[in-house]
């Protein structure tokens, strides 16, 4: 009997297929991703105050992908907060709630505030690639502000456990994912969407971003991911979630191989629908039948021993 149960940093989930966040605008909404088999929902990243977000449109296909700048757009963390709270008690999956800030006090106040909820599972983004002008630069771009961010968020969650969302655009990612984890760091996440990005309408001769610029994910962007991954669990022993364009079954277990515990799967969604957790569920399954591997754990970072 296949068995597709993962233990994350303690934390039970049904499958390895987690949503990440920012896919869905609305948090009570969040619940269709466990009505399409998500093993585990991450909330959309909250900030301190309510942001309307960037124009619309805010999300964009192109041929081998999706451009996005939603920029943060949601209620703050007061009202998102509780939002969270619902959500957790209305689904039967791990929620992960998100926050982002480029400022430690804030993200000293994001982790208190929503580790009043209880969470299983934080995530503190350090890495959206589109906001520069607005927040600053990423935390994630130097060892030092991701070690003080995630040192910051980490002596706040105390023993709610704290995951760290990495960029491919700092060349030295696992160096910044070993920094996280010796400030504190119990996972990490990787990779956020990379760029920013521009497609242009050649009609219009205007970018067709509302903001212009966007972060790029999708199938353009994982054998990025794939590499990143590879490299960080070569750096870090704490476990890490996957994620940059997987869209099938043979994608997710290339993440798995190189040392996803758990595999994001967020931008499929806009190409397959939300039921696509579980078809990859079942894909997997099939596999793994086939092969002989009876729990998922066998093939956590194999393509490093071979």
């Amino acid at each position: 009997m296949v068995d597709l149960q993962v233990t994350f940093c303690n934390v039970t989930f049904p499958n390895p297929f987690v949503l990440p966040a920012g896919i869905l605008t609305e948090i009570p909404g969040h619940v269709a991703a466990e009505n399409g088999g998500a093993g585990g929902i991450t909330a959309k990243s909250l900030t301190l105050e309510p942001r309307e977000g960037y124009p619309i449109p805010r999300i964009i296909k192109f041929e081998h992908g999706i451009l996005n700048a939603v920029g943060f757009r949601g209620p703050g963390i007061k009202k998102g907060k509780e939002q969270v709270k619902g959500l957790i008690a209305k689904v039967k999956v791990p929620v992960i709630a998100s926050i982002f800030s480029t400022k430690l006090e804030e993200i000293t106040k994001l982790t208190e505030e929503i580790a009043s909820v209880n969470p299983p599972l934080i995530e503190l983004d350090i890495s959206c690639p589109h906001v520069e002008d607005e927040f600053g630069k990423s935390l994630a771009m130097s060892e030092k502000t991701a070690y003080e961010a995630t040192y910051a968020a980490k002596k706040t969650s105390k023993k709610i456990p704290l995951l760290c969302k990495l960029s491919a655009n700092f060349s030295e990612i696992a160096k910044v994912a070993k920094a996280c984890e010796e400030a504190g760091a119990d996972g990490i996440s990787a990779i956020n969407t990379i760029g920013p990005g521009m497609v242009i309408n050649i009609k219009t001769k205007k970018p067709l971003l509302g903001n212009k610029r966007g972060g790029v994910s999708g199938p353009a962007i994982r054998p990025i991911a794939v590499r990143c991954v590879y490299d960080i669990y070569e750096a870090v022993k704490i476990p890490i979630i996957g994620m940059g364009g997987v869209t099938t079954w043979q994608d997710a277990v290339e993440m798995i191989m190189v040392g996803s515990t758990l595999v994001g799967v967020g931008s499929a969604t806009y190409i397959k629908g939300m039921n696509i957790y579980k078809q990859l569920t079942k894909e997997l399954s099939d596999y793994m039948e086939k092969e002989g591997i009876n729990n998922i754990t066998e093939l956590v970072g194999v393509a490093h021993s071979n």
